[in-house]
């Protein structure tokens, strides 16, 4: 199984997935003209992960801004990730935002009261 890197643009975040790893990184912004199908890949490539994924998975989400409709992506990919950590899988998702963004921070803590995988709150100094 392969993992998947797709390179940010303006409207898109950069993706690395890392399968042998179990490395998932967003970073950057994620207002694409189609969330849905902008985050396809991700969400199919997790199903499959899931069947048998390493024995940590490890998120880095560290984005500067998303739309309503990525929100809800993302959110997809949580869930995911939240069955892999019910199978008894280790998963934590960092959350990163910056010093004085507190949209960012009061969106992981919303991800964070929703989604039963530990959340890990990191401030990044500006």
């Amino acid at each position: 199984m392969e993992g998947i890197t797709i390179e940010g643009t303006p409207k898109t975040p950069t993706i690395n997935f890392d399968i042998a790893t179990g490395h998932l990184e967003i970073k950057g912004r994620s207002i694409p003209e189609n969330s849905i199908e902008f985050y396809k890949p991700i969400v199919e490539l997790l199903d499959r992960y899931a069947a048998k994924p390493q024995a940590n998975t490890n998120v880095k989400i560290q984005l500067e801004y998303f739309n309503t409709s990525s929100s809800k992506c993302i959110l997809d990919i949580f869930k995911k990730l939240e069955a892999i950590h019910k199978a008894g899988n280790a998963t934590i998702i960092n959350w990163h935002y910056e010093q004085d963004d507190e949209d960012m921070l009061e969106a992981g803590e919303d991800y964070q009261a929703i989604i039963a995988v530990p959340f890990k709150m990191i401030e990044e100094a500006d």
